[in-house]
């Protein structure tokens, strides 16, 4: 079975809250606790514009014993923090036995994405009113910085994170509709910062960016990492232009660093789902599967109607590479 079959016949976790564009259930963040075998997947609800609660009205936080079946432990919505929206969240669990909540939603100050993030003795004393600014956009110069994603590499904690540079298009005025990444007036691409601690982080600025022509060349957001045979694969969402924002494709970059990444698609995405708007995005692709020798794949997949539901599946490494195109 070749790769986009795979994952068109993938489980479907959650379903949206509506049918028809705009309804999403997806932004999958995947973690499993070693200390007790717990799997976590925290994941967004999303409703169209002008539907209420309109656009990432609230996050969630799944547990599963069996790595198949996840139970809702903790929800936050976008009241809490005084947002137009939610984005992608992340859990994780540091050294000292603490959990850490990594969240992104829109700055009710500026109207740019930012990054929060939480400390808690367990998944469900996550508290809303205990979380802080971690990344705001501006101290970058950025437009607009989000969806974070950790892992551990080393002896040291890695975020990726999905950052909007600025242009010569883009004004104070680019952020009247609270996302620039939708108004064509920034590029969207992937920053990466470090921790030692997973409270302390130090921002390292552009790890990926679109160059100036293919099918990508408005967005690279790489949404998770594998690391493989001494090497580092991405895989990311890339996109031609804002009008495809919401409705990404999901292609495959590799880096020897963690710094330099360089896609090995870059005549068109990896794979694509045979529905609608044909978007597979937010890919978090993890080692090791339940299934011996497999890639636990979780994505967010454009359904016939264009909702977006949740899926998983355990992919084998070699479908994943035999879907390159050649060189």
């Amino acid at each position: 079975m070749n790769l986009k079959t795979l994952l068109a016949s993938g489980t479907v976790l959650r379903e949206p809250v509506g049918m028809g564009n705009g309804y999403w259930a997806g932004c999958p963040g995947f973690w499993h606790d070693t200390l007790d075998g717990v799997d976590y997947l925290t994941y967004r609800i999303r409703r169209p514009r002008g539907v209420q609660p309109e656009r990432g009205g609230e996050v969630r936080v799944a547990r599963s014993t069996d790595g198949r079946t996840f139970e809702d432990v903790w929800r936050l919505t976008k009241d809490q923090v005084n947002s137009a929206s939610l984005e992608r969240t992340h859990l994780t669990r540091g050294l000292d036995g603490q959990y850490r909540y990594f969240a992104s939603h829109v700055a009710p100050e500026d109207g740019r994405w930012c990054v929060t993030s939480a400390k808690a003795v367990s998944a469900t004393a996550i508290n809303a009113a205990n979380m802080k600014r971690l990344f705001t956009a501006q101290d970058f110069k950025l437009e607009g910085i989000k969806d974070p994603w950790v892992f551990r590499a080393g002896d040291a904690y890695f975020m990726l994170l999905s950052i909007a540079l600025p242009t010569a298009r883009t004004s104070s005025a680019s952020h009247g509709t609270l996302d620039i990444f939708n108004t064509g007036e920034c590029v969207s691409a992937t920053g990466m910062a470090v921790s030692t601690d997973l409270d302390h982080w130090d921002y390292l600025g552009t790890a990926f960016e679109p160059g100036a022509t293919g099918w990508d060349r408005y967005c690279r957001r790489i949404n998770s990492v594998l690391p493989y045979n001494g090497r580092f694969y991405g895989f990311y969402d890339g996109s031609a232009s804002h009008q495809e924002n919401y409705e990404e494709k999901c292609g495959l970059a590799v880096s020897d660093d963690l710094k330099s990444w360089r896609s090995l698609t870059p005549d068109g995405p990896l794979v694509t789902s045979p529905f609608a708007s044909g978007s597979l995005r937010y890919v978090d692709a993890h080692l090791p599967s339940p299934i011996p020798g497999k890639v636990r794949w979780f994505y967010e997949f454009a359904r016939e109607d264009g909702a977006h539901d949740l899926r998983a599946t355990d992919v084998d490494l070699g479908a994943v590479f035999a879907a390159l195109p050649p060189g």
